[in-house]
């Protein structure tokens, strides 16, 4: 077993239909967790992955829509017995604010606390994040109003490569960190100072010649106006798709969909 389910698709700005962006990567012997907005006990539970399975959490940024329900994660794995030790990534910049923002609640107070050990990264290109036998993950710091890591995550038996953007401006980091990918997964929120557009996420599926492209991190609701995927087919000749919420992509083998 080696997949990535979307958890959540949105921009900042949910709807009843689009939680804001996560995900999960799912191996035979690993769990890991792509951001943390809300609470994800119901997401997990819908997409039928087992939380008490969740060894990793990967922050890529301290923004509320990425990092908001890491209290509530943690708080309701103690409540539920948790005593395996979990661990979180992320840069400094973002781990010493979820370590603060942890302090307030005071949480060293709280009795028989499973272990959480807290990894910061740098922001070199290729950042071993980890490595396992069902994949190897790599982090680069990317270009948005904070610091901010896209990650690569590559796949041991299926060979398979997929890149995620993180929210970032176009920057050459994306396109190196995707060169020749399976899957290029980019945020899609529009034109915007630390953000990219669907066109730009295509051309940079085009300049980085990556398999297929899926958007995220796109409006919805009622600020969802143009056809992203039509946006970005303008620059990408490849596969482009929309991520929606619990939608999987399976790399068992060589059965990447």
């Amino acid at each position: 077993m080696a997949k990535l389910i979307f958890l959540g698709t949105s921009n900042a700005i949910s709807d009843e239909n689009h939680e804001n962006t996560h995900m999960v990567v799912v191996g035979e012997n690993r769990t890991v967790l792509i951001d943390c907005p809300n609470s994800p006990f119901q997401r997990f539970e819908k997409a039928n992955v087992d939380i008490n399975m969740l060894g990793d959490v990967i922050l890529t940024h301290f923004h509320p829509d990425h990092v908001s329900g890491v209290p509530q994660l943690l708080m309701n794995m103690w409540l539920m017995g948790r005593i395996q030790p979990l661990r979180i990534y992320g840069l400094r910049h973002t781990i010493d604010r979820i370590e603060s923002l942890m302090g307030l609640y005071g949480w060293t107070e709280w009795p028989d606390f499973f272990p959480v050990e807290f990894i910061r990264l740098s922001e070199q290109a290729m950042m071993p994040v980890l490595d396992c036998d069902d994949f190897r993950i790599f982090s680069v710091a990317v270009q948005h109003f904070i610091p901010t890591i896209g990650l690569r995550i590559e796949f041991t038996r299926s060979k398979k490569i997929v890149v995620y953007s993180g929210d970032t401006e176009p920057c050459a980091q994306v396109t190196q960190l995707a060169e020749g990918a399976d899957v290029l997964i980019h945020e899609s929120s529009g034109a915007l100072p630390g953000h990219s557009s669907a066109a730009q996420a295509g051309e940079a599926a085009r300049q980085a010649k990556v398999g297929t492209l899926y958007l995220i991190h796109y409006p919805t609701g009622q600020f969802s106006s143009i056809d992203p995927v039509a946006e970005a087919r303008k620059q990408f000749e490849g596969p482009v798709r929309l991520a929606q919420d619990y939608m999987t992509l399976d790399f068992t083998e060589n059965q990447a969909t």
